[in-house]
């Protein structure tokens, strides 16, 4: 039960994700393309970004390891605590940027992908109630999505699953501002 090693190894990771979902023509979040080397190429990254960004840890979830900053000071600060968190929550410090995206919208699409290839998406799931970093009510359908985006939504989701060879039942988090 359960996705195979393969989509695990290609998606367990945010720097990695990201590069399939890139690879795959999927939309991402503008960023840093790859592992921040050390607390002055995450300033120098995040410059070139744009502020305000988001310095987060590849590996984990549940907002840890994530902060968001405004300045170079915050990066700093941001980048040293996120990167002790990161470590000690994870036992893996790896750090990426990538531009914040301000009062987003979480939508979820769940995906079911068979051994056959075929992968079918479901309508989305509005999860942007939250209390630090996490889903407080889910709604759906969500009041932001038409049927347009909810097609290209759906039409990403399965070009990724397609991109590492998911065969199983699982969600796909996007942010939609």
């Amino acid at each position: 039960i359960g996705p195979s090693s393969k989509p695990m190894n290609l998606l367990g990771d945010k720097i990695n994700s990201k590069k399939v979902a890139k690879n795959a023509n999927c939309y991402i979040i503008p960023g840093f393309d790859g592992e921040i080397r050390d607390v002055d190429h995450c300033v120098e990254e995040a410059n070139k970004v744009g502020y305000p960004v988001m310095v987060k840890a590849s590996a984990g979830g549940g907002g840890k390891g994530m902060r968001v900053c405004r300045n170079d000071a915050e990066v700093i600060e941001g980048y040293t605590l996120s990167k002790a968190e990161a470590a000690s929550s994870f036992g893996d410090d790896r750090m990426l940027i990538e531009r914040f995206v301000e009062d987003p919208h979480h939508i979820e699409i769940q995906v079911l992908a068979d051994i056959h290839g075929n992968v079918v998406a479901f309508p989305e799931r509005e999860c942007s109630v939250q209390r630090r970093n996490q889903k407080v009510v889910e709604e759906s359908p969500s009041c932001l999505i038409d049927h347009e985006m909810r097609r290209e939504m759906q039409k990403q989701a399965i070009a990724l699953c397609h991109a590492v060879d998911y065969r199983s039942a699982g969600t796909i988090e996007m942010l939609a501002d």
